[in-house]
């Protein structure tokens, strides 16, 4: 007797069986290009990473394998960078099978199934671009700390630089309220940072006192551009290298 495979799909997956999504069964190549979708709550750039460093970092203790899980968390990177050869290359050395030529459903050789959500392949069309407005009200909410709380608490933070900085911060904060207290401290935008602590993310919404943080040991803090304004960057330089080309063409026909 013959045996065949299924999987669950849950209503809210988008029908694949149509002209568009080829059937089951068949690798195709990795599509350019990134599903639309809208988020029932409006998200920042932060919160965006937010949710997706949450999803990497806990994918690999569900079904399948930490390698293809790795694999898949790099061809979203080169996705984002616009690398799609690079992205079709990781998936191919992986052995990763794409039924619908989209990462959000694929599966390895040995036959295990892997779906990414959509928030980890594209950003929402309803994205709050207004970053530094919305960081700068949310700290001027920050209530000042008294040195004599029995909940103050200092943490040794060591940021990007290389740096370290002492941070005060109540046990009963947020992570999400402490990066906001060294944003307002070192101006470090909330948004770009991301704690870690012992090798392992500290999500937004963990409390303080629920961290572990053992006395004397350092919070890495990682930071980086928002999206957009490294995208902003990118398309000054790319400005400027055609302004000196320029530049360079008239000097050669004037000499």
């Amino acid at each position: 007797m013959g045996a065949c495979f299924g999987s669950c799909r849950s209503r809210n997956q988008p029908p694949y069986r149509n002209s568009r999504y080829p059937a089951i069964g068949k690798n195709q190549p990795l599509k350019r290009e990134y599903p639309k979708w809208k988020s029932d709550v409006p998200l920042t750039e932060g919160q965006l990473r937010s949710k997706r460093d949450e999803f990497w970092d806990t994918a690999p203790a569900f079904d399948g394998r930490k390698e293809i899980w790795d694999a898949l968390k790099a061809a979203v990177t080169a996705m984002e960078n616009s690398d799609c050869a690079m992205a079709q290359a990781i998936v191919d050395g992986a052995s990763i099978s794409l039924p619908h030529g989209t990462l959000m459903d694929c599966y390895d050789e040995l036959g295990n199934h892997y779906q990414l959500p959509v928030y980890c392949l594209s950003r929402p069309i309803n994205l709050v671009k207004e970053l530094k407005k919305l960081s700068t009200e949310a700290v001027k909410n920050i209530s000042e700390i008294n040195e004599e709380d029995p909940l103050h608490r200092v943490l040794k933070v060591r940021l990007t630089s290389e740096s370290e900085v002492k941070l005060s911060v109540l046990t009963t904060d947020s992570v999400g309220v402490a990066k906001q207290r060294l944003e307002l401290q070192e101006g470090i935008s909330t948004c770009s940072q991301r704690w870690y602590f012992s090798g392992k993310l500290l999500l937004d919404r963990m409390k303080i006192e629920q961290c572990k943080l053992k006395k004397g040991y350092v919070i890495q803090c990682i930071s980086q551009q928002p999206w957009n304004q490294q995208q902003t960057t990118e398309e000054d330089d790319v400005t400027n290298d055609k302004k000196e080309t320029t530049n360079e063409q008239e000097n050669s026909n004037s000499s």
